[in-house]
């Protein structure tokens, strides 16, 4: 992988309390609020994002630069269950997408997007998770 730079919407977000967002803040550099063109489902304790067609679908989140970015990507494809050790469909693929960064840099970043179907599941249709955790 080339690009250090690291998308995320849900449980990894900057201000979240868990031991894999502590991790990722600790192993990065925050550099600004992002968007990509997507969808937000809510998938169960967490989202899921796919990407879409639609200029009008948006996914926000966080962006940040990897110090380590093989370290960090080991533990965070561990955490988000994909390589060879988990069961096939993977719940997540790892994806590299174009991304606002700060409404005004487009930066390549990648970004764990959702890997199963989202029938049935619940839109967040403001492209915002913790908002829709409000």
């Amino acid at each position: 992988m080339n690009n250090s730079c690291l998308f995320v919407y849900g449980s990894l977000l900057r201000n979240q309390s868990n031991d894999m967002a502590r991790f990722l803040r600790a192993h990065s550099d925050y550099l600004g609020e992002g968007y990509f063109q997507g969808k937000l489902f809510n998938v169960s304790w967490f989202p899921g994002a796919v990407l879409s067609d639609r200029e009008s679908d948006l996914v926000y989140g966080h962006v940040f630069r990897l110090k380590n970015e093989n370290k960090v990507f080991s533990v965070l494809d561990d955490y988000e269950g994909i390589g060879e050790a988990y069961e096939k469909p993977h719940l997540f693929k790892k994806v590299l997408v174009s991304v606002i960064l700060d409404r005004i840099t487009e930066l390549p970043c990648w970004v764990y997007l959702y890997n199963l179907s989202v029938d049935g599941l619940q839109q967040i249709t403001s492209g915002n998770y913790l908002e829709f955790k409000k």
